[in-house]
């Protein structure tokens, strides 16, 4: 990717509707057509290379980057993160999924099992799923009383601006998919062996409270979009091209520098000075294919 040369926006062009028209956004043509999966992976092969040059830049800057996805269930933030993350090194670009609080962990200030985690020098941080459990699915499947997550969501602007003047840069994503897909979605994990971990007892109960998420995904994006922690919001009915956008924008907001060509050559290797493969009982696996 041509690396553009004007100044990254840091803010959003326009504030993000804080009402269920966000999940009816469409454009006035319609959606575009699916990408041939040809010429996805064409264009990923591209933003990987992009990402490789944003990690290296990373490391010999010491930038602390931070990239929160939350958004509706199946809306597809695991296999975007792992589009993401699959070609960058897990040394720079480390990824936290956090199991339910433990009884410690409820005792503690709600966001401090989460500041443990936060970007140091040369490092990217991505998390799936974040502390805005506390704006969506803790109120809405009671798991939080309506006291805490509106205390939540008055505090945690000011937690978010220290982080960004400490050094880190704050994205925050919300990828947003329509009822029908997200049925056909759920549908498809209950007879697929692959999927099957996928569907939970949450994401059952959840299923029918589509409305309830939605006020809960309102009342966040008006306390929290702001101007140092925007929300960056992605339509992802169709799975490649929300990657796609959701990856290119990343790359946008992070003011890396394309990498330098190198001149590599292998150099010759030295001979066996009379090594021979000895005799020994290694036990090789089955080859079936």
């Amino acid at each position: 990717m041509a690396k553009k040369k004007s100044k990254k926006k840091k803010q959003h062009d326009s504030e993000i509707p804080a009402s269920s028209s966000v999940a009816q956004e469409q454009s006035e043509d319609g959606p575009p057509p699916k990408l041939k999966r040809k010429e996805y992976e064409q264009e990923m092969q591209r933003l990987h290379g992009e990402l490789v040059a944003m990690q290296e830049w990373v490391k010999s800057s010491g930038a602390k980057i931070c990239v929160v996805f939350e958004g509706r269930d199946t809306a597809g933030k695991g296999g975007t993160i792992k589009r993401i993350t699959e070609r960058v090194s897990p040394r720079v670009f480390r990824v936290v999924a956090l199991a339910a609080p433990t009884d410690r962990e409820k005792s503690q200030m709600y966001v401090q099992r989460y500041i443990r985690h936060f970007p140091a020098a040369g490092e990217v941080v991505i998390f799936d799923r974040s502390w805005y459990n506390r704006a969506g699915v803790e109120p809405v499947m009671g798991f939080c009383t309506p006291e805490q997550s509106e205390r939540f969501l008055e505090q945690v602007p000011s937690v978010e601006k220290a982080m960004v003047e400490s050094g880190i840069l704050l994205l925050k994503y919300w990828l947003e998919v329509g009822p029908d897909e997200q049925t056909r979605r759920l549908e498809s994990r209950i007879d697929d062996p692959r999927k099957v971990w996928k569907l939970s007892d949450m994401d059952l109960k959840s299923y029918s409270r589509w409305y309830d998420y939605s006020r809960a995904r309102d009342s966040m994006f008006a306390s929290t979009d702001t101007a140092w922690g925007p929300w960056f919001v992605a339509r992802t009915d169709d799975k490649k091209r929300g990657r796609l956008n959701i990856i290119s924008h990343l790359l946008s907001q992070v003011p890396y520098e394309p990498l330098a060509p190198r001149d590599v050559t292998l150099p010759k290797r030295r001979g066996a000075g009379g090594y021979v493969e000895p005799e020994l009982p290694l036990r090789y696996i089955p080859t079936p294919f």
